[in-house]
């Protein structure tokens, strides 16, 4: 009897580290595959904030709220589907669908390059005139941005992790779906708030809190700013890599990706400590396919302007936010 249940804990205990190494594997693939997303994480977070840019303090979080369950939705119920489903049964059209998403985000990014060439800007929209309708339409051009997104990051993610067993890539997708989604909107919940905590602070009795206050209240613009940039950067890059990348993966044209991983190679050599060549060939590699990025993008750019629903593009929504509503934003008539 005791020989028999000592066999059964052991039994257990087995099961048990099995069931820890699973969970460190997917924890691990999951680490590469949202590391290999990184740049289009950094696009989602800079494009966000611009959603409640302008509301009322007390409707910014609930917002950021309904956009973060909107993208787990778009995560789980839309696009984990479809993709583990090309994977599973179509993974030769998974490239090309990588192609299709790298293109877009260059032409994205092309597009904010021209727009801050050109100087537009966004409409601003004062927090007293936004109503319910307007923040449903916000909100909803929030999760029409985050579904092309996310498709972009779930799909990298999935090509990180395409040899795995079905069942891991599903375990590994939702822990992305999951990580990403609190990374992203909790990062643009603390951006959002800032300049909240500094007003906060200015009001304190402290000489320290007040400058540090107004700081955060300063630095709220700039940072918005430094962000805008990065993610129209990251797009740039992510879209140029993907595209040289599965260009020469496909068999379509090998040339540009030999080329540039042929520098990024000897710039690699050609510095003896390994950590600064590997860094350096990291940078040549990612300027390279920002290059490429923004070459593909301004094409596409142009094109799209020469088409009838391509004209006037972005002057009314940046990056998939919706412009705000006339009849929704205009104050009621005075009543007689």
């Amino acid at each position: 009897m005791s020989a028999g249940l000592f066999g059964l804990l052991d039994d257990v205990a087995a099961i048990a580290r099995l069931a820890a190494a699973s969970v460190d594997d997917v924890g691990a693939a999951a680490g590469r595959a949202t590391t290999k997303a990184a740049g289009v994480v950094v696009d989602d977070t800079a494009v966000t904030p611009q959603y409640v840019h302008g509301l009322a303090a007390e409707r910014e979080l609930p917002i950021v709220k309904k956009i973060a369950f909107g993208s787990i939705r778009n995560k789980l119920f839309i696009i984990l589907p479809l993709a583990l489903a090309l994977s599973q049964w179509l993974p030769d059209l998974l490239p090309v669908i990588l192609m299709i998403g790298g293109t877009f985000l260059a032409y994205e990014g092309a597009h904010k390059v021209w727009g801050m060439v050109a100087g537009h800007h966004d409409h601003d929209r004062p927090a007293a005139e936004v109503g319910p309708e307007a923040e449903k339409k916000m909100v909803a051009g929030a999760v029409r941005t985050d579904l092309i997104l996310s498709a972009e990051i779930m799909v990298i993610a999935l090509d990180e992790v395409a040899d795995e067993s079905f069942w891991s890539r599903l375990a590994i997708l939702v822990v992305v779906a999951f990580a990403i989604t609190i990374a992203v909107y909790g990062v643009v919940a603390l951006i959002v708030k800032m300049d909240d905590a500094g007003l906060l602070l200015t009001q304190r009795p402290s000489a320290f809190a007040q400058r540090l206050g107004r700081g955060l209240v300063d630095a709220m613009p700039k940072l918005l700013a430094v962000i805008s940039v990065v993610g129209t950067v990251a797009m740039l890059w992510v879209g140029g890599h993907i595209l040289l990348v599965n260009l020469a993966e496909v068999g379509w044209w090998h040339a540009p990706y030999d080329w540039v991983h042929h520098v990024e190679e000897d710039v690699d050599h050609a510095v003896d400590v390994s950590v600064l060549g590997s860094t350096l060939a990291w940078l040549v590699n990612t300027f390279f396919s920002a290059l490429a990025g923004l070459l593909v993008g301004a094409v596409v750019l142009a094109v799209v302007q020469l088409l009838p629903f391509g004209k006037g593009h972005g002057d009314d929504e940046v990056h998939g936010a919706a412009a705000p509503d006339d009849d929704a934003a205009a104050p009621p008539p005075p009543t007689p």
